[in-house]
């Protein structure tokens, strides 16, 4: 039998940020100026990129792969919470609930390893650098970001059949702004047990193996840093791998806090409060961090603006 003849619930009752209307409105206002600041920079760093060939190479590659990632992920989640901000009203489908859940636990897997490979990129660039144009050639770009968005469909089928294998009978009420797996896992009628078992695991391959990769990368990159006789030097390589650790921990703190520490029935409200960082705040810092920051993305946006000039001189 499907899901569906499985469970009494056909909706699900979304309690939002806040009860509170001035404090609706004013999140609404935040999360919608965040919302468009989000998908203008990603965009600009995707045209930015296509635009110049300069920009045209492997970590460049992988932003443009995170940027387009970003954009589907706040297109899908922010809109919802900002209508559910302005109407009050958070009732979502049960069909609605279950692809979204697949939806956002697809593209955070993708991003995981996408920011793990990022960091292997980095380390590739310094440490083998005569050897960096064979190691990350279009072909193996392809292959890695291919990987990623393959395991991120395969994990996010995984949970949803693991999630919605149960039987849900009431209640209905969600204390979150959206439907969030291990809050949904909370409402069902039958034992989560085995299920919350094989989730801690995906979780801890998915989290654990690019944070593992990512520490190790920087941290040979810093030490190398150390190296650096110039003070100059050492100033500008310790920005950019602490901008970019900066990312990280936002990322990856908030996410294994929600889904491989143990929670008690009280801990709804921070569950709230963790998911605003990877869902709105996170989406906005990859961009600002890791390439408005940066002075090759600068004199690419610089070269646009000429061309632009220049044909609308002539």
């Amino acid at each position: 039998m499907g899901v569906g003849n499985l469970t009494s619930v056909t909706e699900f009752i979304l309690e939002g940020l806040t009860i509170h209307r001035k404090t609706q409105i004013l999140l609404f206002v935040i999360i919608l100026i965040v919302y468009v600041l989000t998908l203008m920079g990603n965009l600009i760093i995707i045209m930015l990129v296509q635009a110049d060939s300069s920009l045209q190479t492997p970590m460049y590659f992988f932003l443009t792969n995170l940027s387009s990632l970003e954009i589907c992920y706040v297109a899908i989640m922010q809109p919802q919470i900002l209508a559910h901000l302005i109407s009050g009203n958070g009732i979502i489908s049960y069909t609605r609930c279950v692809v979204q859940i697949f939806v956002v636990l697809t593209l955070g897997t993708v991003e995981c390893f996408l920011l793990g490979i990022m960091a292997y990129d980095r380390y590739l660039a310094i440490f083998h650098p005569l050897m960096y144009a064979i190691n990350m050639s279009r072909l193996r770009q392809l292959q890695l970001a291919s990987t990623c968005w393959a395991i991120g469909l395969l994990f996010g089928m995984i949970y949803v059949c693991c999630t919605f294998r149960h039987f849900y009978c009431g209640p209905n009420h969600i204390n979150h702004f959206m439907c969030e797996m291990p809050v949904v896992l909370k409402l069902a009628c039958d034992d989560t047990h085995i299920t919350e078992a094989i989730v801690f695991v995906m979780a801890a391959l998915v989290l654990l193996v690019p944070v593992f990769v990512i520490l190790t990368s920087y941290g040979l990159i810093l030490y190398s840093v150390l190296q650096i006789k110039s003070a100059a030097g050492r100033r500008k390589a310790f920005s950019t791998c602490a901008a970019h650790l900066v990312v990280v921990t936002v990322f990856y703190g908030t996410v294994i806090s929600m889904y491989m520490i143990p929670r008690s029935s009280a801990s709804s409200n921070r569950d709230k409060k963790i998911a605003v960082f990877y869902v709105v705040v996170a989406p906005l810092l990859n961009p600002v961090i890791y390439t408005l920051r940066n002075k090759d993305v600068h004199r690419a946006a610089a070269k646009v603006l000429r061309r632009q000039g220049v044909k609308h001189d002539s």
